[in-house]
């Protein structure tokens, strides 16, 4: 089973920042992962991800605000928000491009050019 437990959501000001972070484990972290955002009532949408070579895209509302990271150290995918607008405020999802399967009595871990796996979720609110 994949997990991704994101944390860091809440209330904030416009203009102000938070930071959420998404856990995984050490055979997922390698993989491309990203952020999703659903605002309400709209569809689920792509916030930014970082590929598995480092590369990182953004969605043109928030390039130049929200920055994408990973802590190797701690298998932790980081999403940095700043300058926070009303219309920022949705469920943000983690997400995961990777998948799990077994050969045999092994279980192997293979990345994914799709996202396979999602976070629960964390609200982020912005007045």
């Amino acid at each position: 089973h994949v997990q991704l437990v994101e944390s860091g959501g809440g209330s904030v000001q416009a203009g102000g920042s938070l930071k959420l972070a998404c856990r995984t484990s050490e055979d997922v972290f390698p993989c491309g992962m990203a952020w999703y955002r659903q605002p309400p009532g709209k569809e689920r949408e792509l916030v930014a991800s970082i590929s598995s070579d480092g590369t990182t895209i953004y969605a043109h509302s928030v390039k130049d605000r929200f920055t994408v990271s990973k802590d190797s150290d701690k298998n932790t995918l980081y999403l940095q928000m700043s300058s926070l607008k009303i219309e920022d405020a949705a469920v943000y999802y983690c997400a995961a491009s990777v998948r799990r399967f077994s050969i045999g009595n092994m279980d192997r871990t293979e990345c994914t050019s799709d996202v396979r796996h999602w976070g629960r979720g964390t609200q982020v609110t912005v007045s």
